[in-house]
């Protein structure tokens, strides 16, 4: 089987979809790989090592996309769809409640393979990329609130006298708040989160960060998540309650970063205008959620700026992009791992819809898009 992998040409992408770690493993089961010409130099990956993985490396995207399969980071743009040999498989991520080209990658006889609807089942962790990409997210978004944060993370005892520790509040308490957590405590901040989700409350508690809880009626403690663990959409007397309790918090915070998405909806607004304007100078707010509207209003996609009160927020979207060597090697093996459903032992493709897995990615087949987009 043929497999390509070509320049993300996406702004602001510095992943690859296949590194030599997997590329050898592609090239050892009998397939062949093509790679595009400095696909991985952004994640440090020279031509060469794909080479000497068994790869061969192409000048042009056109040579790469001539493919069976071709593996990607972001969905194929505009550009891209008319390169790719008709009826390949194609696998990323798709972006899909928000992308428009379903139709045309369908008209192109592509199966294509959103990996962000990959189910979160025992069975499904090894491929699931969204939990993989986050778990970095959540990491370098801490390292930039440092970098942006005019203090000390730790409490430090000094013969000048004593600097007080950093006030950390984690929203979301999913994968990336998670380790947002722990490495703020590696940092030696004082940390809380808080999640809508009562569950959380353990794993926050575990990791020695303080939980913050909006007390919960019997009938939203059944309703805050989502049978695939996600946060749920709540209700307005909810959000009231909710925007309360962050407003005395938040003021009391020198770095907030936010982690909320609900699948198939904007960000959930967490922190209001007002909130921002009763904050200390010198705060910081990392808005992870940016890219799908943002957890704060006033946040930017892909600029970092500061208020007139003196909060600088950051809006870099692709968190997991300014870790490209490891969001590469990470995402690569999700996807390694996912052709296995896709190829038999003979290197053929079998394409079984019955798998749960591959009924729950698969948005466009033989000319149709699959995908339903929820009301």
């Amino acid at each position: 089987m043929r497999i390509g992998i070509a320049k993300e040409v996406a702004a602001y992408e510095t992943r690859v979809a296949a590194t030599p770690e997997t590329v050898k493993k592609l090239v050892s089961g009998g397939h062949s790989v093509v790679v595009q010409s400095d696909a991985g130099r952004l994640s440090a990956i020279p031509d060469q090592h794909y080479i000497d993985a068994g790869a061969t490396v192409v000048a042009t995207a056109a040579e790469a996309f001539d493919a069976d399969i071709v593996l990607k980071v972001r969905a194929p743009e505009a550009v891209e769809i008319p390169q790719i040999k008709s009826g390949a498989l194609v696998l990323g991520l798709f972006h899909i409640y928000t992308n428009t080209l379903l139709p045309e990658l369908a008209a192109h006889q592509l199966s294509c393979f959103a990996m962000e609807l990959t189910p979160r089942t025992t069975r499904a962790q090894s491929m699931d990329v969204l939990s993989s990409q986050a778990n970095i997210g959540g990491y370098k978004a801490v390292l930039l609130a440092s970098q942006y944060y005019p203090r000390f993370f730790p409490m430090l005892m000094t013969a000048a006298g004593t600097v007080k520790p950093a006030r950390v509040l984690i929203m979301g308490a999913g994968v990336a708040g998670l380790q947002a957590i722990a490495t703020a405590k590696r940092l030696g901040a004082v940390v809380e989160a808080f999640d809508v989700r009562p569950v959380a409350k353990e794993q926050v508690e575990s990791l020695g960060a303080k939980f913050v809880e909006v007390p919960l009626t019997d009938e939203e403690k059944k309703s805050a998540e989502t049978a695939g663990g996600y946060a749920r959409e709540m209700s307005e007397d909810y959000k009231r309650r909710q925007a309360e309790l962050v407003d005395k918090h938040a003021r009391n915070a020198d770095i907030i970063i936010t982690t909320a998405l609900i699948p198939g909806r904007p960000a959930p607004v967490l922190i209001q205008s007002e909130t921002v304007g009763k904050m200390k100078a010198g705060s910081v707010i990392i808005d992870m959620a940016v890219e799908q509207g943002g957890n704060c209003p006033l946040s930017r996609l892909n600029e970092v700026y500061t208020t007139d009160n003196g909060v600088t927020l950051v809006g870099i979207a692709n968190l997991p992009g300014l870790v490209a060597a490891d969001a590469s090697a990470l995402y690569a093996r999700n996807l390694l791992t996912f052709l296995g459903l896709l190829l038999d032992k003979e290197g053929k493709i079998v394409l079984n819809r019955e798998d749960d897995i591959i009924a729950a990615t698969l948005v466009t087949h033989g000319g149709e898009v699959l995908f339903k987009r929820p009301n």
